[in-house]
């Protein structure tokens, strides 16, 4: 049995599928989180989320404590509606951003996710986050078909 990790992210969930973003402090984690909330995702943790592998997959909550809280820089720290949600994706802020990136995972708390690099604070962040969810989601990122 692995023991749940608390990882310093912010997750959210995007049609069921948890999206896990991890970079150091200022690398824009809750800009992105909240972005992508406006667009519809459902908050699951900001600043700690709590990664526990049941059954073959990463499942991310929030720690009780902070639970439908996220802090907006600049804003002070807001409650939002949460959820919890299988991981599917890790998104890297704050790391050189590949134009076609090689395929990646990450392990956590042993189980591999995919992982791309994400540079949040590009205009088409949110929608590049998006189209990498759905294809992670679908079990086609980097799928040799999704080039053509």
């Amino acid at each position: 049995m692995t023991l749940p990790a608390t990882l310093h992210a912010s997750a959210v969930a995007i049609d069921g599928h948890g999206l896990l973003l991890i970079g150091p402090s200022g690398a824009g984690k809750s800009d992105l989180a909240l972005r992508l909330i406006d667009v519809g995702a459902t908050l699951v943790a900001d600043d700690r989320v709590i990664a526990e592998a049941r059954a073959g997959r990463l499942h991310l909550s929030a720690p009780a404590g902070i639970a439908g809280l996220i802090e907006l820089r600049g804003v002070g720290i807001v409650r939002l509606p949460f959820g919890h949600a299988p991981a599917r994706l890790v998104l890297r802020l704050g790391e050189p951003v590949s134009r076609l990136p090689a395929p990646e995972t990450m392990l956590i708390a042993g189980i591999a996710l995919p992982c791309l690099n994400l540079d949040p604070f590009q205009p088409s962040a949110v929608n590049k986050a998006r189209h990498a969810m759905a294809l992670a989601a679908a079990n086609r990122l980097w799928s040799a078909d999704e080039y053509g």
